[in-house]
């Protein structure tokens, strides 16, 4: 049986015009055209059914794209599907949901509303959030320590019993991020994190571009690590670093590291780019490497982006990113580590800085995909489909 969605293109248009005429605050309802089907409830975001995809914004972050699929999967597979977004505490169910699917906090909110018979599915986008919260608050005494300063926290995120609850999960990430929910013994689903851009190998001139890095990234500087590869290149004059972020959304950083951001002579800030603009693929053809260590994540996005634009990750196990042969995995996110590393990658031969560039590139383009993630995603719907018709 045929149901709308089945064209990529022709699911945002559809979502459009789904939620300009249901659209409300609480729910965006699709429907797959089965007069038999059930039902399931998504607790992500709803911006994605109301974008225009045209609008940069689409493209910023993979979620938009991702909670668009994960609803087109399931109404391919004959359910109608209800969207709520992740922090909607306003919403109560008043239907019998077969499937809930929820990133967060509602899981447990929903919970007991929701049919014993429906299947509870945590789709996991970040490290638990125990994990995160300590993560960062380490770092910010850790700056603390070394400069005197104390900023605020960006990333922090409540506490939540949604792995508990929930009977199983889907997760972005690898074994470090799969690691933080270990604990609680459930069955976790591993995805791979899309990708909003896709690059042509770009060609360098590795002797040039050997001592040139990038930071990408986007709220929660010291989260991800920008205080320490700042301190870093200030102690390497002859490599540069550029920065590209919205640093000034984050006053109390930017004014700690004013010096530096913009008074130094080997670091570069942009501030924001635009993934697929002339100004980014300027930047990627002329940097070697990315610079990225962050405290907590599920899979980073920046270091998928930037493989994906054939940079060599430079980054630490908490990214969430597997680097195999051809990056560097920080042992630890200090800056004396950070030194090191970009030392090395700035010494290595140029046939091996290409190999290893390459390398990245092809790992993204292999696993990191919209497609790898439709057939991923695609599987383990396939496989709660078996699972809910036996019970």
């Amino acid at each position: 049986m045929a149901f709308p969605w089945c064209n990529l293109n022709q699911s945002v248009v559809r979502a459009r015009q789904y939620a300009s005429r249901f659209f409300c605050r609480d729910i965006v309802p699709l429907r797959s055209g089965n007069p038999d089907a059930e039902r399931v409830l998504l607790s992500y975001l709803t911006h994605p059914f109301r974008a225009d995809p045209d609008d940069p914004a689409f493209y910023s972050h993979t979620n938009t794209w991702e909670c668009l699929q994960m609803a087109r999967i399931w109404l391919q597979h004959g359910y109608d599907v209800d969207v709520i977004d992740w922090d909607n505490r306003i919403f109560r169910p008043d239907k019998d949901y077969l499937v809930f699917i929820d990133i967060h906090a509602n899981m447990e909110r929903l919970s007991p509303f929701l049919p014993e018979r429906c299947r509870k599915i945590l789709h996991i986008t970040g490290a638990h959030w125990r994990f995160q919260n300590e993560a960062e608050m380490k770092r910010i005494t850790d700056l603390e320590k070394r400069r005197g300063i104390r900023l605020l926290p960006r990333r922090q995120v409540p506490p939540s019993r949604g792995i508990e609850v929930a009977d199983c999960a889907t997760i972005l990430g690898n074994a470090f991020t799969r690691g933080t929910f270990s604990f609680a013994g459930k069955p976790l689903y591993s995805l791979p994190l899309s990708t909003t851009v896709e690059f042509p190998f770009p060609a360098r001139v590795y002797g040039t571009v050997r001592n040139r890095f990038l930071w990408l990234g986007m709220a929660g500087m010291v989260h991800k690590g920008l205080d320490l590869v700042l301190e870093a290149f200030t102690g390497l004059p002859d490599c540069h670093l550029t920065v590209c972020g919205p640093v000034s959304r984050e006053p109390d950083f930017e004014r700690a590291y004013e010096k530096e951001l913009y008074r130094t002579e080997n670091i570069h800030t942009t501030g924001f780019v635009d993934l697929r603009s002339e100004r980014f693929h300027s930047i990627i053809r002329n940097t070697c490497a990315l610079v990225y260590p962050s405290c907590s994540e599920g899979q980073a996005g920046s270091v998928i982006t930037t493989m994906h634009a054939g940079l060599i990750p430079v980054i630490s196990a908490e990214s969430g990113v597997d680097v195999e042969d051809f990056g560097i995995m920080l042992p630890e996110c200090t800056v004396g580590a950070i030194k090191n590393a970009v030392t090395t990658i700035a010494r290595t031969p140029e046939n091996e800085l290409e190999r290893m560039a390459k390398g990245a590139w092809q790992y993204a383009r292999d696993e990191h995909t919209r497609k790898k993630f439709t057939e991923r995603y695609g599987r383990f719907v396939q496989k709660i489909n078996r699972k809910t018709q036996q019970r």
